[in-house]
């Protein structure tokens, strides 16, 4: 009676799944647990011995979609806890609900599909159970299809690091898109950036007297703007990796760490440069020290708009990824040369 009661309620699951997919309104459920899930999975009830559950995944291992664990069920239909496969085959006596791990990591279906996939990788698990809002098992998104999403996302963060927007869909992973729709994904970002490389040449302009006066100055511009691009896009790349993994991240604990860790960088490189253009260059000791104090905040106001974009965007509901584009680099260009000309400039006329 047991065996039948269970393939009823296995049933009941495939078509409360279905239903669900019918009912939902969501253009990308594809993308949700809710899309991803399957419903024909083993299923037991608590005070099912352990033999009897054995022989029906016997009897029916071919039947069911995904062998990764057992779900256990209470008559509500609610899951109560899980049993892996190799716990059936390993105990010879005992109870279902004895056995089963209480502890679930579980997703209910508007669950976004990365954020499965990295609960999958975080909890060392095969498969991710869904239940709905009163706890009712609905199916569970197996081993493969968390696969699927890993190379999914994977290959949806390298188009948006090269400017490509979920509005383009990604159907044709193999980039067989035309030329002019590559051309106008890309265009836009590319005219901010045009637009912010000439702003910059203005600021350059505009600070022409201090950088007639002492030409070493202007030899050292490549150098600040390398650096900023290069610690920016460094703390930005550790801080997306970090969010993706970690999507429960205390932000402000994070950023106060980045900001003790860029001070320690900006000071030690800081320090360097002067010393450098002090001994190589025989650069005045003034020079000098507009070098160090330039370069130390450039590479802390660097690290602060490589966490401060992304965050913007997690807030606004946009990948985090599209940060590393060329709206992050051109305010980090911009910045860097503000900052070099402005301390020049104040230090110049202190002394």
């Amino acid at each position: 009676m047991k065996t039948k009661e269970v393939v009823r309620k296995t049933k009941r699951v495939i078509i409360n799944k279905t239903s669900y997919m019918q009912k939902s309104k969501n253009k990308n459920i594809q993308e949700t647990a809710g899309g991803r899930m399957i419903g024909n999975v083993p299923l037991a009830f608590p005070d099912e011995r352990i033999s009897e559950i054995r022989k029906r995944i016997f009897e029916k291992a071919g039947e069911f979609e995904t062998l990764n664990y057992i779900y256990v069920i209470n008559e509500e239909n609610k899951l109560k806890g899980v049993l892996s496969i190799k716990e059936i085959f390993q105990k010879e006596e005992g109870k279902a609900g004895d056995l089963m791990t209480k502890e679930i990591i579980k997703v209910y279906p508007q669950t976004d599909q990365e954020k499965i996939a990295i609960l999958a990788i975080k909890h060392n698990l095969k498969a991710i159970p869904v239940v709905d809002k009163e706890g009712k098992f609905l199916g569970v998104v197996s081993s493969n299809t968390i696969l699927n999403i890993l190379h999914s996302e994977h290959i949806e963060d390298l188009l948006l690091f090269s400017g490509l927007h979920k509005n383009i869909l990604f159907k044709d992973v193999s980039m067989n898109f035309s030329a002019g729709i590559l051309a106008k994904e890309r265009i836009p970002w590319l005219f901010f950036g045009l637009f912010g490389g000439i702003f910059a040449a203005q600021l350059v302009s505009f600070f022409e007297t201090p950088l007639k006066g002492h030409f070493i100055l202007a030899a050292f511009i490549p150098l600040m703007v390398y650096m900023a691009d290069a610690v920016g896009a460094q703390s930005q790349t550790l801080f997306i990796r970090r969010l993706i993994i970690d999507y429960e991240l205390n932000i402000k604990k994070y950023l106060f760490r980045e900001i003790k860790v860029s001070f320690l960088i900006a000071l030690v490189l800081g320090i360097i440069l002067s010393l450098i253009s002090l001994i190589w260059f025989s650069a005045p000791v003034l020079i000098g020290f507009i070098l160090g104090i330039s370069l130390f905040l450039t590479i802390i106001f660097a690290s602060l708009i490589a966490i401060l974009i992304p965050c913007l965007l997690n807030f606004l509901k946009k990948d985090p990824a599209v940060g590393a584009g060329p709206v992050a680099t051109i305010i980090r260009d911009v910045s860097s040369l503000l900052i070099y000309f402005l301390i020049a400039s104040l230090l110049f006329k202190l002394f």
